[in-house]
């Protein structure tokens, strides 16, 4: 998929508030202040930076920029249908919005779960809000992604379907403004985060895959 320095999901956002800064400045030019400074936040919100993703089959990278609010064992009902590890990441208005696949797979699960807009750092808010899950697999690995709605975060984006493949680090999807990402892992994957720490979307090695 082709990487533009802006999301192209925001660009409708931009091209409208482009037009409005155009009309308030005929009118009045102070008047163009306001919608000046929202179009330089939507750029900001939307950015889609390049990241250099770390090489390895066996290292699994952030889907998302955040927060790591816990890592706790969990039973998964979705692909796993047993127990796994759970990272949650919180992600809030300054960063970047982008998902970012774990690792190399393909889509073997997506499902879309309505819900509530409750805040995305609320430890019961991934029960209740609004969900996307993203299923992946390679080879005797499979992990999945969710994507989790917040109390300002009003929509999510996904690009894949099940069967499409993705490279280690592609973005597949965002959340508009505000939002929580949760990782599910197998149990044989060791954790190189806990909670507090900061991470970068397909930058920031999450766990490496136990061979043995």
């Amino acid at each position: 998929m082709k990487q533009y320095p802006i999301s192209r999901d925001g660009w409708s956002y931009l091209g409208f508030l482009a037009i409005l800064i155009i009309v308030s400045y005929v009118i009045w030019p102070w008047l163009m202040i306001a919608p000046g400074f929202l179009f330089l936040f939507v750029a900001f919100f939307f950015r889609n930076p390049t990241r250099t993703v770390p090489e390895g089959e066996l290292t699994l990278v952030s889907p998302a920029d955040g927060l790591v609010m816990d890592v706790e064992r969990v039973f998964e009902e979705h692909v796993f249908q047993g127990e796994s590890i759970r990272i949650r990441i919180f992600l809030s208005l300054f960063n970047v919005h982008v998902n970012r696949s774990p690792m190399a797979g393909t889509v073997i699960y997506r499902y879309y779960r309505p819900g509530q807009m409750l805040p995305a750092f609320k430890s019961h808010a991934s029960e209740l809000n609004e969900k996307n899950f993203i299923g992946i697999e390679n080879g005797s690995l499979k992990i999945l992604v969710t994507q989790v709605t917040g109390f300002v975060a009003r929509r999510i984006v996904c690009w894949v379907k099940e069967g499409d493949k993705l490279a280690k680090g592609e973005h597949f999807g965002l959340i508009k403004f505000g939002s929580c990402t949760e990782l599910f892992l197998p149990p044989n994957v060791a954790v190189t985060v806990s909670k507090g720490d900061k991470v970068r979307g397909g930058i920031t090695i999450l766990g490496r895959v136990n061979e043995e």
